[in-house]
C-alpha cells in the first residue's frame, strides 16, 4: 500500500480540501436522521475521555493500554485503505468530540493534517522516538518507511508514547495505563525474543524476509533478517520483469527456503519467484489492518504472532 505524501500513488477522487469542505457542510446540516438511537446508545451514557486513532491496530493497540478507562474508536474501518483514506461526516463528528487523536506518522496518513488542522483536540505521533529506515529505491526513496508497527519493538515506543499522552488526558489514572502499558510491552518482547530464537538456526544467507512489498523493513532488522522485496511500496501497476527478475537471482543465490506476500496485494508476481527458483510459498502475512472479530488477526498481538509464526514456520522447515 502506498504510504505516503508525494508524490502521490493515485490520485483522490477530489481535492481533500474540497472533500472536507463538503463534509463539513453536510455535518452541519444534517437532520435528525442519526436518530435519537445514537443518543441512546452507549455513546450517550459513556462519559469517558474518547481517544480516537487513525487506523484499527492503533485502536487496538490503545485500547490494550487504556483498558476500561477511556473509549478508543478507529477513524477507518478493517481492511481500509490508510493512505487515501477520504474523510466523512461521521469522521468529521467523530473527531470533533475526541479527547485525543492518535496517529502513526512518518507520512502514513496523507489526509491527516488536513483533517485536524481546525480540531480543537489535541493529537500524539506514536512513531515519535522510533528510529526511521527510509526507503531505499523507487519513488520514495530516502523517505521514511511509515511501517514501524511491524516491528513488536517499535511497538513498546507506540505503547510508551501511549502511556504518556493516556496519563496527561486523564492522570487520575496513569499508573493504571503505566501498569497496562508494562503487561502488553512484556507480550510484544515475548514475540520478538521467540522469533529471533527460532530463526538462530539458519545459515546467515538464509536468514532473508523476501515479500512483494518492502513492509517488513523494521521486522527483518529487528530479527536479524535481510531483506528482499519485488517493489519498495505497492504501486497500481504489475511488477516489472526486472523487479520479478532482482527477486529470483537473491533467492537463487542465497538459497532462500521461502517466500511471503501480503494480504492485500496481488500474489502473482511472487508466484513466478517460487516456479523459477523452486522455494516454498511461505504464507500470506498481513501489515495494514486488522481482521474481523472471527478473522485470523482480530488483534495487533493476532497479527504480529501470526505474521513471526509464518515466517519463523516456512524459513525453518528443512532446518535440522
Amino acid at each position: 500500500m502506498p504510504n505516503f505524501h508525494a508524490p502521490p500513488m493515485k490520485p483522490l477522487r477530489r481535492s481533500i480540501s474540497a472533500c472536507l469542505a463538503t463534509c463539513a457542510f453536510i455535518a452541519l446540516t444534517l437532520t435528525s436522521c442519526d436518530s435519537a438511537a445514537n443518543s441512546a446508545g452507549t455513546e450517550g451514557t459513556d462519559n469517558r475521555p474518547v481517544v480516537l486513532t487513525t487506523f484499527t491496530v492503533l485502536a487496538d493497540i490503545a485500547q490494550n493500554v487504556a483498558g476500561d478507562k477511556l473509549r478508543v474508536e478507529s477513524i477507518t474501518k478493517v481492511g481500509a485503505e490508510i493512505h487515501g483514506y477520504e474523510p466523512t461526516p461521521g469522521d468529521i463528528r467523530k473527531a470533533g468530540k475526541a479527547d485525543l487523536i492518535l496517529d502513526n506518522g512518518m507520512h502514513l496518513e496523507a489526509w491527516f493534517d488536513k483533517f485536524v488542522q481546525d480540531l480543537k483536540a489535541p493529537h500524539a505521533v506514536m512513531t515519535e522516538g522510533v528510529e526511521a529506515i527510509n526507503i531505499a529505491e523507487d519513488a520514495y526513496k530516502d523517505m521514511p518507511n511509515p511501517h514501524a508497527w511491524m516491528s513488536p519493538a517499535n511497538v513498546q515506543i507506540y505503547v510508551d508514547n501511549m502511556v504518556a499522552a493516556f496519563s496527561e488526558l486523564d492522570p487520575a489514572n496513569a499508573a493504571i495505563y503505566e501498569s497496562n502499558g508494562a503487561t502488553y510491552n512484556a507480550s510484544l518482547q515475548g514475540v520478538q525474543d521467540e522469533l529471533v530464537s527460532r530463526l538462530s538456526v539458519l545459515p546467515k544467507n538464509q536468514r532473508a524476509l523476501v515479500s512483494c512489498e518492502g513492509a517488513f523493513s523494521y521486522l527483518a532488522r529487528d530479527a536479524g533478517l535481510t531483506e528482499k522485496y519485488i517493489w519498495a511500496v505497492n504501486a497500481e501497476q504489475q511488477a516489472t520483469p526486472q523487479q520479478i527478475a532482482s527477486a529470483i537471482e537473491f533467492v537463487r543465490s542465497n538459497q532462500v527456503p521461502a517466500v511471503f506476500c501480503e494480504s492485500t496485494v496481488s500474489a502473482a508476481p511472487m508466484e513466478q519467484v517460487v516456479e523459477a527458483t523452486g522455494a516454498a510459498f511461505g504464507g500470506t502475512l498481513y501489515v495494514d489492518s486488522l481482521s474481523e472479530k472471527d478473522g485470523p488477526v482480530p488483534t495487533y498481538l493476532d497479527l504480529i504472532r501470526h505474521d513471526a509464526t509464518i515466517i519463523a514456520d516456512a524459513l525453518t522447515a528443512g532446518a535440522p
